[in-house]
């Protein structure tokens, strides 16, 4: 996880939102959705490798800690469509970082 909020930091200072989520962790089939969904998979099936990235990698999107994304207006509605789906309760901020 600190790798990810170190790449984080190096990147010049954006505007966007801060989107902050929780989750019932007594509902395993929402954490799991929402873990493959922020931070990917990886399947192997008959000797073959499958890779799914995570959204977390996407660029304009940054990981600032637990539960918490900064995310560039443009993707705002993929997470908030996502998290609204599968019942998540989350918050939505304005914010800039960088």
């Amino acid at each position: 996880m600190m790798r990810r909020v170190r790449r984080g930091k190096r990147r010049a200072r954006e505007s966007g939102h801060i989107v902050t989520w929780d989750v019932n962790s007594a509902d395993s089939a929402a954490v799991n959705r929402l873990r493959r969904f922020v931070f990917g998979d990886v399947s192997r099936s008959r000797g073959r490798t499958y890779r799914y990235p995570g959204f977390v990698e996407r660029d304009g999107v940054r990981y600032l800690g637990q539960s918490v994304l900064f995310v560039r207006p443009s993707l705002l509605a993929e997470i908030q469509t996502f998290l609204s789906c599968i019942a998540i309760d989350h918050e939505v901020t304005p914010a800039s970082v960088g």
